[in-house]
């Protein structure tokens, strides 16, 4: 049986992510959201609502005194909760956005599903043109820092491709594949000479001493001058309003002095 979607009034939205909790609030549609995953938090004044789980763990059980008519997850997915999810009678949609261009199409969806597609617009062009904005402020250097920015450290993982896109607009370089599994041999030949720690579900504890004390890293430009700065992980991590944190704090670390914009 196919599921009916409200766009109407009378929404009842289920984030299980905070990406969406972030783009869903700024846009104005708190009021339709009924219930949030215990992540959102981190990005969101979720006072007052009740918490979930996420897309990783979860029962339809849970949801179902929410009476949802949209439930919007985003990764991490597990299959087996995935597909309990999709049992429950409501629209599911889930959500995996890489690059910015998937967060402002993200952004455009959830507009038009909650009935707020101006709202989502102006979200997009306020992103945008701050985005824009401090691009334009950051000074032009001759060769720009190679940077190693981490979203996980055991397995090692890189930051993902939107932060990459961040990176070359604070004025800096990527030197590895963005959101991807790395080894030390790549770090060792990538040379970086400042490394980003971001660990995901973190906070701002992703811990620089690993890096600093790893014995195979010794010769890493960055280690050796210690140049390695934990960014908050929601600044990063989060796929939607946040990041403009995240490209604040980035061009601060990048440039010898912030281009206007507070750290």
């Amino acid at each position: 049986m196919a599921k009916r979607l409200s766009t109407g009034p009378g929404r009842r939205v289920v984030s299980l992510a905070p990406s969406v909790t972030s783009i869903l609030f700024a846009m104005g549609a708190r009021e339709d959201v009924v219930a949030v995953s215990r992540w959102c938090r981190e990005v969101a004044d979720v006072r007052g609502l009740p918490e979930l789980g996420d897309s990783w763990a979860n029962e339809p059980s849970a949801l179902a005194r929410f009476r949802p008519t949209l439930i919007v997850g985003s990764v991490p997915y597990r299959p087996e909760t995935l597909a309990r999810l999709l049992e429950y009678p409501a629209p599911f949609l889930a959500t995996n956005p890489r690059t910015l261009a998937d967060i402002f199409n993200e952004i455009h969806l959830l507009g038009a599903l909650v009935g707020r597609t101006r709202a989502a617009r102006q979200l997009v062009r306020r992103m945008r043109s701050e985005m824009d904005r401090i691009a334009r402020r950051v000074r032009p250097a001759r060769r720009r820092p190679r940077i190693y920015a981490e979203a996980w450290p055991h397995p090692r993982i890189s930051s993902p491709p939107w932060v990459a896109e961040l990176i070359d607009m604070a004025g800096g370089k990527m030197v590895v594949p963005a959101g991807k599994r790395i080894e030390d041999a790549q770090i060792l030949r990538a040379k970086p000479e400042i490394i980003v720690l971001a660990w995901t579900a973190t906070g701002n504890r992703s811990r620089p001493e690993s890096v600093l004390r790893n014995p195979r890293w010794r010769s890493v430009p960055a280690v050796k001058s210690k140049k390695v700065f934990v960014v908050p992980d929601a600044w990063l991590n989060t796929p939607g309003p946040p990041l403009l944190d995240g490209l604040r704090a980035l061009a601060g670390l990048l440039q010898p002095s912030p281009p206007g914009a507070a750290r």
